[in-house]
């Protein structure tokens, strides 16, 4: 904690000697974007949720709508599809994948349209049969 302002001390040169006294204690050192330019936010307008934003991006974190989500969920299923080491999993991740297409097909939330409908089971696992061949 740091101390308090003396009485009858200007507060810019109290202020500018806590400053000194922290650059020679080191509390200056190493700090995160030390040497970079700060963000360019200038031309930006305002928006009042850039911290979230912020944040989000610092830790990795995306919020998709539920269908472009569902989109991204499709692409990995049939990508463990394709990676399952047996025909029963291949049928069972695409079925699973099928009920939820359908579900959002039938109960369409806000966003953008999925763009989506069920996969042919037996159309993925003949793809499965002849990439597992190929090997």
């Amino acid at each position: 904690m740091t101390e308090r302002k003396p009485p009858g001390v200007d507060f810019g040169s109290w202020v500018d000697k806590q400053i000194r006294d922290a650059k020679a204690r080191g509390e200056f050192d190493r700090l995160p974007g030390a040497g970079k330019p700060l963000p360019s936010e200038v031309d930006a307008s305002y928006d009042e949720l850039w911290w979230i934003k912020r944040k989000m991006a610092r830790e990795g974190v995306s919020v998709l709508p539920p269908t472009l989500a569902l989109r991204k969920e499709a692409e990995d299923a049939l990508e463990a599809a394709a990676a399952a080491p047996s025909e029963r999993i291949v049928r069972k991740i695409v079925e699973d994948l099928n009920v939820r297409i359908r579900d959002m097909m039938y109960k369409p939330p806000p966003g953008p349209p999925l763009g989506l409908k069920p996969y042919d089971v037996e159309e993925v696992v003949r793809q499965w049969r002849e990439r597992r061949a190929a090997r």
